[in-house]
């Protein structure tokens, strides 16, 4: 608890650099633009797709009578910007995956860690591949827990569950591609599994937070980023105190993601 709790403050002091601060907005911004210019192009489409789905359900008599056939409309675009939402969220975490990670871990190695010897064991081909898995797995969870969302309960737990292994499974890679080898990544998921999925819980609850959802993908890779290189550097420190060495290489294949 203490390594997450360290990771969070040392991510939010980061966030002030800045150049993090340079780097803050325009995932959201650029994944915003992404979307609405979709929207203008689809929206007619999905208006009618939605309501066609809406008038083959067993709701379709009660929607379609009295002031709910007059407000039928309008929930129906409500229920448009409600799926919008959490797509642009996810698509400026992704963004932030791909091509801002490189940047923020350079920019923390160096005033957090710079004696960490760099083993170089991801690639580009690795991160796009993670993230596209992340990204898949995310949205399969997502319809395949469609039918809890009757029960209360879980509609409030599920999006907490859901966004803690997008968080981890997007972020691990990308914050230890520079510095870890195969065998030394392995060992950090497989050993740091809990403490990953706990980061990734207590950061995913920014996302419910009006204005700081903003900002939170950033300040979720520093967070990820801090938590994974100092789990690097315990783990070099006890191998170093048992004299055994750890292996060198690439992460894992583009194709062999199956952590």
């Amino acid at each position: 608890m203490n390594s997450i709790l360290s990771a969070l403050v040392a991510a939010l002091q980061s966030l002030f650099h800045p150049r993090m601060l340079a780097l803050m907005l325009w995932p959201m911004l650029l994944s915003l633009v992404l979307w609405v210019t979709v929207a203008m192009v689809f929206w007619v489409d999905w208006v009618a797709g939605l309501t066609a789905l809406v008038q083959a359900s067993p709701v379709e008599q009660w929607v379609a009578t009295g002031l709910f056939a007059i407000l039928s409309h309008y929930l129906i675009t409500f229920l448009l910007v409600m799926l919008l939402l959490p797509l642009i969220y996810v698509t400026a975490l992704a963004i932030t995956a791909l091509f801002v990670m490189p940047m923020m871990v350079n920019h923390v190695a160096a005033r957090a860690c710079p004696e960490l010897q760099r083993k170089q064991g991801g690639s580009t081909a690795g991160s796009v591949w993670n993230t596209l898995l992340a990204l898949f797995l995310y949205c399969a969870g997502w319809v395949l827990a469609l039918p809890l969302w009757l029960f209360s309960p879980f509609a409030i737990v599920l999006p907490v569950i859901l966004s803690a292994y997008l968080n981890q499974r997007l972020f691990r890679y990308d914050a230890l591609a520079e510095h870890a080898s195969r065998e030394e990544y392995q060992q950090i998921v497989e050993r740091s599994s809990g403490k990953l999925y706990l980061l990734g819980a207590a950061t995913g609850l920014l996302q419910f937070v009006p204005v700081l959802n903003l900002f939170s993908p950033i300040y979720i890779g520093l967070a990820f980023i801090h938590f994974c290189l100092a789990e690097l550097g315990q783990l070099r420190r006890e191998r170093d105190r048992s004299g055994t060495q750890g292996g060198e290489g690439a992460l894992y294949p583009a194709n062999s993601l199956t952590q």
